[in-house]
């Protein structure tokens, strides 16, 4: 058969041979094993020694029997004369046999003194001799166990005597050892049986024994029971903490030796009530109460216990008592007071240094420092920085020469402070007053008791007073000092605190004020550097935007509170009453990022006076910053060379600051507001947000573009026809992301705030920076918005130019009709001396088609556009030549006047102004049609 499984049953419950294997290891289970052995080896021994007592006793039975039944028949009447007669066998054969009988012995044998036998029980040993029957002839009676022929008996022989006592004859008697043996095996039934009987009664005691054992231990085993005995040794005698152990009637169970000398116990403690003992009765009410306790300082006495009380679990039937442990921290309790100030005060310099120049604010910093030591270390701080420090300028190096400082900061516990409050100016005019001493010495000056410091008293007595009403009594000066420049003075004071200041307390100061210092010149060297970055990157971006037509922008830029980087921003006026509008971002932070960007956005003003599409514009621009960050490099190895690495003392230029421009992202975008076209590209740079008239906002996407510098992959342009009153939002990454969001979330925010209509450009701004601002930006801020116009039809006249010189005069009568239409009688002549000059040009050296449009802005322009890619250029011609006057002229007569490229061809514009003062008056009326012969 298999298990259900397919397995062979064994028969065997797991668990049980798991707690039987246990129950053997166990005290009890070898305690049981013995016993049964030994009960065993009793019974054992007792049937042994009855069965040898039953066979001693048979064979002696049998031995007392057989001498019985020979004595008798010897002695019995007529046995001598019998034996006398002539045939003793005749005789005495009949007799023996019914003795024999009656006797119950095996045999009886008559035999002459040789030990010829005369009868016996079996016929055939008639006449035969019997041996060792010497020592009954010689009249000795003796009882044996014969072994030999005919069989093993247990004989007696005893001597026949006459009336003389001389010995006439022999009578032996015997039983059989196998009559014996049976009469033995009877018994031994009897024997087993309580052998057995008293193997079960002994085997059943001892697993009583076992039972109890193995409840009252457990079922622990022998190593386990010498560990808890080690343990209960220790805990009585050798543990420095005192155990006791409260039963539920609130008697003493156990109490060790260290309880015992912690509560002064008497000997005989044990079994007496928690109230016999003799305690004080805060202590007697704690142990007798039962509640739980961890770590309660408790006084007993002289000595300052803490007192554990757990209770215990109930154990066969007994109800639950107590376990309370004491341990003696009187002498623990001055050391660890000792510890415990050490452990503040380290904290304390720990705080220091995380709390303490967070900002890199000169006057937050001074905050830090007076905030951090109140209440743990002083009452009131006050904190005075000299003039210099405060605008972040370099203090002055000579000694002694701080007299006068500006209180910063002061902290204290109570609001209302006797101490001067911050923006007074303090003055040290008495030398021996703490805080002048503290400034010429150098190091920290402690005043133990302001009341006994009669130069701090002297240097303003009305003021000193006051305080020491107020109830300061203990001042340390700390000078502030970094790379061994004086920055300033911080005083601690305590007035609620009765300790007065010590020693240790003055080396403390001291350390605090140290690590403050440290923090406090980094914040005015940061300040300097930040305002002269925040100038330098004021100076080089718009101051005021150029006045045009084809949108209406509002700005924001926001340095960085960490550090001016290089974002910034442009509007360029373009031919055409076209607009660009630029943002860009140039990595890093600091006086090199703010000169980079001056560096572009130059660079940018230069390519767009070419009036380059966007992607063009930022080729040049990054094969430009390509050549400069390469030249650049090779002048820092060459530097490298001969000072080092780096080129300069620290490594690099301006001691390791990278002058690479690698890594600079622009946006560049150009709107035409005569036909709403708007064309942008970018270069690693956000894209803008677009909001059209009552339409959702949208993030248009970019062919994405490398940032400047990189190379390796050109620029691509995206088109948008856009609306009057299309809104564009250009910004940097610095309003949208930083540590705590990220570029996603923050595009998110942005098109929240844009979606509410019916803001200025201006006010959208301010709604956006409240609404995204960061409390600490790290990054600039470059927001811009600009509402998109258009030029109204009415404002703009074009004409198709028919590839033949008479058609100039027909578009020149044309442009004074509309000149006239437009109010602009007094440009008529330098306009119509403009078109002249431009559209000869390009009937004669262009190619069709030709076209002409004016553009009445804020300025009247004059655009002539043809088929060729050929650029004219200004010459001068001599006093000689025939021609080559023409663009002079139009220079001349022109504000501004250009070419731009088209897909197509090319446009030269020249720009008028409204006014008609701008044109030099000629010394004689010229024949205009006589002009366009002139050549350029």
């Amino acid at each position: 058969m298999t298990g259900r499984f397919g397995r062979q049953p064994t028969g065997r419950d797991p668990r049980l041979s798991a707690r039987l294997s246990r129950r053997a290891h166990s005290v009890a289970g070898q305690v049981f094993a013995l016993m049964a052995v030994i009960v065993v080896l009793l019974i054992t021994a007792a049937a042994l020694a009855l069965v040898l007592q039953a066979r001693y006793d048979s064979q002696r039975d049998a031995r007392n029997r057989s001498l019985a039944a020979a004595e008798a028949f010897a002695h019995a009447p007529g046995m001598v004369t019998a034996l006398r007669a002539a045939d003793p066998t005749a005789q005495l054969q009949p007799l023996t046999e019914a003795a024999r009988r009656a006797s119950g012995v095996d045999f009886i044998a008559v035999m002459d003194l040789r030990g010829v036998r005369y009868t016996d029980s079996r016929p055939e040993l008639i006449g035969q001799r019997a041996a060792d029957v010497g020592r009954a002839a010689a009249g000795q009676s003796f009882t044996e166990t014969f072994e030999g022929e005919p069989s093993d008996a247990v004989r007696a022989v005893v001597p026949v005597r006459d009336a003389d006592g001389t010995v006439v004859g022999l009578v032996g008697t015997g039983i059989e050892v196998a009559k014996v043996s049976q009469a033995l095996e009877g018994q031994l039934p009897l024997l087993l049986g309580a052998a057995a009987g008293g193997l079960l009664v002994g085997t059943a005691g001892a697993g009583l024994v076992s039972r109890r054992l193995q409840r009252q231990t457990r079922g622990l085993g022998e190593a386990e029971m010498s560990r808890m005995n080690e343990h209960h040794e220790a805990v009585l005698h050798a543990v420095r903490e005192g155990v006791l152990i409260i039963g539920n009637d609130q008697r003493l169970i156990l109490a060790n030796d260290e309880a015992r000398r912690l509560l002064d116990l008497p000997s005989d403690a044990e079994e007496r009530t928690v109230a016999e003992l003799g305690l004080d009765p805060r202590t007697t009410e704690l142990l007798a109460s039962g509640r739980v306790v961890t770590d309660h300082v408790h006084l007993a006495g002289d000595r300052l216990l803490a007192v554990n009380v757990r209770p215990t679990q109930p154990y066969a039937g007994r109800p639950a008592g107590n376990v309370v442990t004491l341990r003696d921290s009187t002498e623990l309790a001055s050391v660890s007071g000792r510890a415990e100030v050490a452990r503040s005060r380290l904290q304390l310099l720990y705080d220091a240094g995380v709390r303490i120049g967070t900002t890199l604010d000169v006057v937050r910093t001074a905050e830090e420092l007076s905030e951090v030591a109140v209440p743990r270390f002083a009452d009131f701080v006050t904190v005075e920085l000299l003039e210099p420090v405060l605008r972040g300028d370099e203090p002055s190096h000579v000694a002694g020469a701080y007299t006068e400082m500006r209180r910063a900061a002061i902290s204290g516990i109570r609001a209302d402070s006797p101490l001067q409050p911050v923006g007074d100016r303090i003055r040290f005019v008495v030398p021996t007053a703490p805080m002048a001493a503290a400034l010429d010495a150098g190091h920290a000056v402690l005043a133990a008791d302001l009341n006994a410091a009669m130069g701090w008293r002297a240097q303003d007595a009305q003021g000193t007073r006051v305080a020491l009403d107020y109830g300061l009594h203990s001042l340390i000066s700390v000078p502030l000092q970094a790379r061994g420049v004086v920055l300033g003075m911080a005083n601690f004071w305590r007035a609620d605190t009765p300790e007065p200041f010590d020693e240790e307390d003055l080396s403390f100061a001291e350390e605090l004020g140290a690590r403050a210092a440290v923090s406090i010149d980094n914040a005015r060297r940061f300040t300097r550097e930040h305002a002269m970055a925040v100038t330098l990157q004021r100076s080089l971006l718009p101051r005021a935007l150029p006045e045009q037509s084809a949108v209406e922008v509002a700005y924001r830029y926001l340095p960085a509170k960490a550090g001016v980087g290089g974002d910034w921003f442009d509007v360029i006026q373009l031919p055409g009453a076209r607009v660009a509008l630029v943002v860009g971002d140039v990595v890093g932070h600091g006086v090199h990022a703010a000169a980079t960007m001056g560096r572009l956005r130059t660079a940018v003003h230069n390519f767009s006076t070419l009036d380059l599409p966007p992607d063009e514009l930022l080729g040049h621009l990054d094969e430009l910053i390509h050549r400069i960050d390469q030249n650049e490099t090779d002048g820092g190895e060459a530097a490298a060379g001969e000072d080092g690495p780096g080129g300069g003392p620290d490594g690099g230029p301006e001691g390791g600051e990278s002058t690479g421009i690698t890594g600079a992202t622009c946006l560049y975008v150009v709107y035409d507001p005569t036909s709403g076209q708007c064309r942008m590209a970018s270069a690693g740079h956000p894209g803008p947000a677009l909001v059209r008239p009552g339409g959702p906002v949208e993030f248009p996407e970019l062919p994405a573009g490398l940032p400047l510098g990189v190379g390796g992959m050109p620029f691509e342009a995206t088109e948008f026809q856009l609306p009057e009153g299309s809104r564009l939002v250009l910004f940097t990454d610095g309003l949208v992301e930083d540590r705590d969001r990220d570029f996603d979330s923050g595009l998110r925010l942005l098109g929240e705030a844009l979606s509410r209509p019916g803001r200025s450009t201006d006010q959208a701004c301010s709604d956006i920076l409240v609404s995204m601002l960061f409390p600490v930006p790290s990054d600039d801020i470059v927001l811009m918005i600009a509402d998109t116009r258009r030029l109204e039809p009415g404002r703009i006249a074009e004409w198709e130019v028919p590839g033949e010189s008479s058609a100039v005069s027909r578009v020149r009568n044309a442009a004074s009709a509309q000149l006239v239409a437009w109010g602009l009688e007094n440009v008529a002549f330098t306009t119509e001396l403009v078109l002249s000059e431009l559209v000869t040009n390009a009937i004669r050296y262009g190619s069709a088609p030709v076209r002409v449009r004016l553009v009445r802005d804020r300025s009247l322009i004059c655009e002539v556009s043809d088929g060729s890619s050929t650029s004219p250029h200004l010459r001068y011609a001599a006093t000689t030549d025939e021609g080559g006057r023409g663009l002079f002229l139009v220079a001349q007569y022109a504000e501004r006047w250009g070419t731009r490229y088209t897909d197509r061809g090319k446009v030269i514009w020249a720009e008028l102004a409204l006014t008609g003062g701008a044109e030099p008056a000629p010394p004689a009326p010229l024949d205009l049609d006589a002009l366009e012969d002139l050549a350029w």
